[in-house]
């Protein structure tokens, strides 16, 4: 897929000023300085459409870009280590918990994990979350460029481990990413437009 457009529709913290329509969306979250804006924006060849900041936790709205036209790119905001306080922690989880359980639009979550760290109990929780509600999500590994392969590997299979050692039966579509040198995002953008063929086959019939 060819990113030809994307553009800023709106960002807002109440489910009903989404956009309306039938268009597929597409959710991205992960903790707090995962990369999220760079990936982002590395997706879809801008610099500055998701707005990036030294300072986690500065994403604190759901955002929605359109893509060619056809289908949205959701920023949700980080958790985890955001610098707010526990009372707008508790409104982020309210409106994101609420966006998942009731956004009818939304195709997939893609949930972004820092490959340099050994598996994290808030992500394998929100994992947790995502399988227990039934809401389809691939994992996105990155900023690969700061591992060697080896390592990479090592710790993606402590991830797997972990997730085949709970509840999992089957894992989740894996995305291995790098902002820095463009990699992994064009396997992303190809799921996407396999899921975003499937959702209008199945919106004909």
């Amino acid at each position: 897929m060819d990113i030809k457009s994307a553009q800023f529709v709106i960002s807002n913290t109440d489910l009903e000023k989404c956009p309306k329509g039938s268009l597929p969306e597409y959710a991205f979250i992960g903790r707090s300085n995962v990369g999220k804006s760079s990936l982002i924006n590395s997706l879809c060849h801008k610099k500055n459409l998701a707005k990036t900041s030294s300072r986690p936790g500065k994403t604190q709205l759901i955002n929605h870009f359109l893509i060619n036209g056809k289908w949205h790119l959701v920023d949700l905001p980080g958790y985890g280590y955001a610098r707010v306080s526990k009372s707008q922690k508790k409104v982020f989880q309210s409106f994101i918990t609420t966006y998942f359980e009731k956004r009818k639009q939304l195709i997939n979550a893609f949930l972004l994990i820092d490959i340099r760290h050994e598996p994290q109990p808030i992500d394998l929780k929100f994992m947790e979350w995502l399988g227990e509600n039934q809401i389809p999500f691939s994992i996105v590994f990155t900023k690969a460029d700061k591992l060697k392969p080896k390592a990479q590997d090592r710790n993606i299979a402590h991830y797997k481990q972990e997730m085949l050692a709970s509840t999992w039966e089957e894992l989740p579509p894996i995305f291995v990413t790098s902002s820095l040198h463009r990699t992994g995002g064009e396997e992303i953008l190809k799921y996407i437009d396999l899921l975003n063929t499937e959702y209008l086959q199945n919106t004909k019939v």
